[in-house]
């Protein structure tokens, strides 16, 4: 099964994770998803991730980052999606 929206995917992942209060949560490992979660992590939004595999399948174990309880990551969303796509 391919997906059009990995990107979106991942952001939906975590922010469902966090208003959950997750302390970890999984996707599916990709280079394009590597590159959005090593950007979060540099910039602070993650504690970090990891890979992993079952299955023979490679997926991402990511980290959530929380202060006082609150996710670090107030709001998340996708500007550009495929069905339109925005540029700046």
């Amino acid at each position: 099964m391919s997906m059009t929206d990995p990107i979106g995917d991942l952001l939906t992942r975590i922010r469902n994770g966090q208003r959950a209060n997750k302390a970890v949560i999984e996707t599916p490992a990709s280079k394009l998803r590597a590159r959005v979660l090593e950007v979060l992590q540099r910039e602070g939004y993650i504690r970090g991730y990891e890979t992993d595999e079952n299955d023979g399948k490679p997926f991402f174990r990511i980290e959530l980052k929380y202060h006082d309880g609150t996710p670090v990551i107030r709001s998340i969303t996708r500007v550009s999606k495929p069905g339109r796509r925005v540029y700046s």
